[in-house]
């Protein structure tokens, strides 16, 4: 009888962890086929076509259930989006892999005591908090020293979003290295290696999978990041000319206008196209992690 109850718990827990994974799968399914529907009505409700969508830098649509179709060229927004978060990439990117490889292979006493815990504390800090510092301290900082008439520029945006995705890229790329095998450190100190060679030569390819994950999550949040970049990029309407002019990006607009239109209009369709594209970048950057991921695997089995 004892068996028998044990083998019923088991089973209890079992199909309760099944349900919660297959409740997971359905929502993220429930969330992709609503924005595809509400998405998908931009081109076959108001007929515009996909290539207008991307390319155009025309976005003026009609926010009224009356009168002729305007535009919704998203290009404007899909740079402003691609530059702000491809340059908080480059500066994120060598500043988290020298802060995970000084916390792992330089001092690892002192970095999983003190050094760990003070980069997990940026992971909880309100968007709100990093958009109001840099609203306060990097714009007139950025006007000042690049003698500009504003600092609202896509330069500050990507500022504010390497300080954000910072503390993702370091966390994941310093697990990455924490999971090389010592024997691998053993074998190159062996060889005759410095411990700087063997850092480049050893640790960082070994890991260099985690790593590219820890970039790739970054760059997620960032494409994800509305608040704070809201505050600090300008969210004008122009095409980027530059690092130093004011642009918007996808989540600006959205997060800026999608309470202000009407449900069923050209105006509110064409906000819903903007957040099935999000959807999309995001679907891209989780296969990516996968793929990253197995070719690791690969590489470990190899």
């Amino acid at each position: 009888m004892r068996q028998k109850g044990m083998f019923q718990k088991e089973y209890f827990w079992r199909y309760l962890i099944l349900l919660c994974g297959a409740a997971v799968i359905a929502v993220t399914a429930a969330i992709g086929i609503f924005l595809f529907y509400k998405g998908a009505g931009t081109f076959t409700v108001f007929g515009h076509s996909i290539s207008e969508f991307l390319f155009s830098r025309d976005f003026h649509p009609n926010d009224s259930m009356t009168g002729e179709n305007g535009t919704v060229g998203a290009a404007i927004f899909i740079v402003g989006s691609l530059v702000s978060c491809g340059l908080a990439i480059l500066i994120a990117t060598p500043l988290s892999l020298a802060s995970a490889i000084f916390s792992v292979e330089i001092l690892p006493k002192f970095g999983e005591r003190f050094f760990r815990p003070a980069v997990d504390i940026f992971v909880g800090i309100p968007s709100i908090v990093y958009g109001w510092t840099g609203l306060t301290i990097l714009v007139p900082f950025v006007r000042r020293t690049f003698a500009l008439p504003y600092g609202n520029t896509v330069f500050t945006a990507s500022l504010v979003l390497s300080v954000m995705i910072f503390p993702s890229i370091t966390s994941v790329a310093a697990d990455a290295l924490r999971a090389v095998p010592q024997e691998l450190r053993a074998a190159a100190y062996g060889m005759g290696c410095t411990r700087w060679q063997m850092i480049r030569k050893v640790a960082v390819p070994a890991a260099s999978g985690g790593i590219y994950t820890g970039i790739i999550l970054g760059l997620a949040r960032a494409f994800g990041e509305a608040l704070a970049v809201a505050m600090v990029i300008g969210k004008s309407r122009t095409m980027l000319t530059g690092l130093f002019s004011a642009t918007s990006s996808l989540t600006t607009v959205i997060a800026s206008n999608m309470g202000n239109t009407f449900d069923g209009t050209e105006y509110n369709s064409a906000l819903w196209t903007m957040a099935l594209l999000l959807f999309l970048i995001s679907l891209l950057f989780i296969f990516a992690i996968h793929l990253l991921a197995k070719k690791g695997e690969m590489h470990g089995k190899n």
